[in-house]
């Protein structure tokens, strides 16, 4: 996978524009507009800002993303949490930097579409006889468009994605054409090649530090090029992104020419938009039609990433359960309902808030400055761990972290007020989540008893062969988390021979180990007693869903195939016509005891872990297992024990 990812094809290529450059594609609809927003038109405003866009997609795009980051693909896959399966080993603490990036990640994804969608539907205000199109007009079909487009995620994207290529071409050349139809307007705008111009309006012109609010949104969809490494391979990544970068310069050069011939005039953001400005008045409605689309694409992407990076989250145990649909047998098609009313109740929200692509901006680039933040810091900690020099390990930090502190601290002073508080806030609830159900992972395994299996071998064996107990189930498997085949939870062996004796012919212990790479899928079977008592650990990717009971059932036949353990029942009139037994799941559902004397902290903790617990899916559904083969037993958690206490019996004379 590693050698196919360099390569690039046209196919690719084309794929390659209509999944990754949507949302940083759709940016020149609204970046020079919340520039430009209530300030004096002047040649050191427009051609300063159009330098610091120029060299962000250089310095942030190019190079930081698509010639190194790139470079860290996990089996071919990228991503935040990805980078994060890559480095987790090497350090426990690199989990709270890919929490915070994805929730920031998912947050972006309820302000990308509306803002998106919005700004394209703003435009019908170009058409002279819907000038006056009212602002709700606007905010109803944005809605309507939204709508349709979270309804049909339910069956996935691979029959209309084949068009999203060839569409954002098409988009691509649009801007380019745009840009240079309008560049001839003043050619001093070429002057914004120099970063000269760049440093100049950051140091010098009145309060221009703080533009970089705006000019982030330049390259908000940059981590889309990491997060989608997989689907498009790193070959067409990066020479797409030359065709692509070329078009966005030259559009907004563009726009940039216009503007200039406005010098003196207060620019008003929710009047005139410098992107349709530029389209000529009979193609003003096709314009507005290519760039809806353009924007529904965008939206389709980022939607989809969201779905991808959820997934990767539950696998990794950073997020609760949740049912996850696979409407075609695409590769990476997925469909998480739970995640897809989440995302659309956030976009409608959002759209009915700020009502403007223009008050939408304030809310916009805020959490995915923090995305890149932790992207910047996992990768520079990857770099370590493969031995690169400290000297250019300390230089990337210092050159990117200066970078997005930067924009950091100007969407913060610029923005958060403004509506940037909205994202914080559906940020913070969604790293909430994940730190909860982590750290609660932590505090109940702290307490988890693990005790030798081999002690106890002996007692399942005359258990299995004591004719006086009725026989429970013919094979009784339980999901264990030990990660030593030679151990096994306490509750197990409870709930074999203690809470009512479960007598089986064949007991199987099934261990699933997620592992730091994507795809892999492999097992290892330990015959512990033959016939008796076996271990069945499957090593799964990351990415791999948890179809156990149906992976369980291969292992069986291939048992048996080999001759490795007979599945036959042992009943005498079954066992003469060669029927197989049955087999009987036990899945432990854990409830928090009353018997706990937890700190104040940890009790939270454990309070928003079993709220979240009501939210998610069942153990059984959880691990792909069929409710007809399952048999549900309540475990109580003990993390804490109360202190002992003095309690006095008295005569009752």
């Amino acid at each position: 996978m590693s050698k196919s990812i360099n390569k690039a094809s046209l196919a690719g290529l084309v794929i390659a524009l209509g999944i990754i450059y949507g949302d940083i594609g759709t940016s020149p609809l609204y970046v020079m507009n919340a520039i430009c927003n209530g300030k004096v038109i002047g040649e050191d405003l427009i051609i300063g800002a159009l330098s610091c866009i120029i060299w962000t997609l250089t310095l942030q795009t190019t190079i930081k993303y698509v010639v190194l980051t790139l470079k860290a693909d996990n089996k071919g896959e990228g991503g935040i949490f990805s980078l994060f399966a890559l480095v987790r080993r090497h350090g426990k603490w690199t989990v709270i930097l890919a929490m915070l990036g994805g929730a920031a990640l998912l947050a972006d994804g309820m302000i990308t579409p509306p803002i998106s969608v919005t700004s394209a539907i703003e435009g019908l205000r170009n058409i002279p006889r819907l000038t006056n199109i009212s602002e709700m007009t606007i905010v109803y079909i944005v809605i309507a468009i939204l709508t349709v487009l979270f309804f049909f995620q339910q069956f996935g994207s691979s029959s209309i994605g084949k068009a999203f290529g060839p569409i954002m071409f098409l988009w691509f050349m649009m801007l380019a054409i745009l840009g240079l139809h309008h560049i001839s307007d003043d050619w001093h705008i070429f002057k914004a090649l120099n970063p000269y111009y760049a440093i100049r309006i950051l140091t010098v012109y009145p309060k221009g530090f703080w533009i970089l609010g705006a000019v982030f949104l330049c390259t908000t969809g940059a981590e889309a090029l990491y997060s989608d490494l997989g689907h498009c391979g790193r070959g067409n990544i990066r020479y797409s992104w030359i065709f692509v970068k070329t078009c966005l310069i030259l559009n907004y050069l563009g726009q940039g020419a216009y503007l200039l011939g406005f010098k003196g005039q207060v620019w008003h953001s929710a009047v005139k938009n410098p992107f349709f400005e530029l389209m000529p008045q009979w193609f003003v409605l096709t314009g507005i039609i290519i760039s809806t689309v353009a924007a529904i694409i965008a939206s389709q992407a980022l939607i989809s990433g969201s779905f991808t990076l959820i997934s990767e989250a539950i696998k990794l145990n950073l997020w609760p359960k949740m049912k996850i649909n696979y409407p075609t047998v695409e590769r990476g098609q997925l469909f998480i309902p739970g995640i897809n009313f989440l995302l659309f109740a956030g976009c409608i929200a959002v759209v009915l808030f700020f009502r403007r692509s223009s008050n939408m901006e304030a809310a916009y680039g805020l959490s995915i400055t923090v995305t890149m933040i932790m992207t910047s810091c996992l990768f520079a900690y990857y770099l370590y761990v493969r031995r690169v020099a400290l000297f250019w390990v300390g230089l990337y930090l210092v050159v990117y972290l200066t970078i997005e502190f930067s924009f950091l601290t100007a969407n913060l002073v610029d923005k958060f007020a403004e509506g940037g508080v909205v994202t914080v806030m559906a940020g913070g609830a969604l790293f909430f989540v994940m730190f909860s159900w982590f750290k609660a992972r932590k505090i109940k395994n702290r307490y988890i008893e693990f005790v030798r299996l081999e002690d106890y071998v002996p007692i399942i064996q005359e258990l299995s062969n004591d004719r006086s107990i009725p026989k429970y189930s013919t094979h009784l498997v339980y999901l264990t988390s030990a990660n030593n085949p030679k151990e096994i939870e306490h509750k197990v062996i409870y709930s074999i021979l203690y809470r009512k004796p479960k007598r089986a012919d064949i007991y199987w212990f099934a261990h699933v180990d997620v592992l730091d790479d994507p795809y892999t899928m492999e097992y290892v079977v330990q015959t512990i007693i033959p016939n008796e008592i076996i271990r069945v650990e499957f090593r799964l990717g990351f990415r791999v869903e948890h179809k156990i009971q149906y992976m369980f059932r291969k292992v069986v036949e291939e048992m048996v195939q080999n001759k490795e353990v007979n599945v036959v029942s042992r009943y005498e009139s079954l066992s003469k016509n060669n029927v197989m037994g049955d087999f009987r799941f036990i899945v432990m559902e854990k409830f928090l005891s009353r018997d706990n004397a937890l700190p104040m902290y940890e009790r939270l903790i454990m309070r928003a872990y079993f709220i979240l617990k009501r939210f998610s899916l069942s153990e059984e559904r959880g691990f792909g297992l069929d409710s007809s083969d399952v048999t549900l037993e309540k475990i109580p958690i003990i993390v804490s024990t109360i202190p002992e206490f003095n309690l006095k019996r008295i005569s009752d004379n």
